[in-house]
């Protein structure tokens, strides 16, 4: 310690003596001797389960994955071009032959419900022309000259009719040489 502090002790002794602890201090502390003690609370630490996590980090990923899909649609919407804003003429055009395709399409599938595997590769013809078609659609939207690729669309939807038309003829041809030939069998 140093000197002054002691020298102050010394000097100031009955002023610290003055102050007493009260009578009943000693029964306090032996009262509290005789207490169980209370351990403080431990705080209680979280633990989350591999159900828990899994089960929120599936839902995180449903989220996203919606999110993502709308994403994609509204990405799909604004690549979609006004046809009539091009050309009212070929947007008509290009209308007609797509409904057109589509009536043929499915004539071809109710007619051809007797011989699967003609139509098998009757499809397979108009499937390689429908996916020109597809990219042409998609080219449309960035293409600097949309009118030639709408008429290249046009062009692609009349020759799928066409081939559609052929098809049909084949199949009823052929439908009637079975029906001619069974005929003939019946005959004999």
């Amino acid at each position: 310690m140093s000197k002054r502090f002691e020298d102050f002790i010394k000097n100031n002794k009955e002023e610290f003596d003055e102050i007493e602890p009260s009578a009943d201090l000693w029964s306090k502390i032996e009262q509290s001797l005789n207490m169980p003690e209370e351990l403080p609370k431990k705080l209680e630490t979280k633990t989350f389960s591999l159900a828990f996590v899994l089960r929120v980090a599936a839902s995180v990923i449903v989220v996203m994955g919606i999110g993502f899909g709308i994403y994609l649609q509204s990405q799909k919407a604004a690549k979609t071009v006004d046809l009539a804003a091009i050309n009212p003429e070929y947007a008509k055009q290009q209308m007609h032959y797509a409904s057109l395709v589509e009536t043929k399409l499915t004539e071809l599938k109710s007619v051809s419900k007797a011989d699967p595997q003609l139509y098998k590769e009757f499809s397979a013809e108009i499937a390689k022309m429908d996916s020109t078609y597809k990219r042409l659609n998609a080219d449309l939207a960035t293409s600097p000259n949309q009118e030639r690729v709408l008429r290249a669309m046009i062009r692609n939807l009349q020759v799928q009719t066409e081939v559609l038309n052929q098809q049909l003829s084949v199949i009823e041809q052929y439908n009637q040489m079975k029906k001619d030939q069974k005929d003939e069998i019946k005959n004999i």
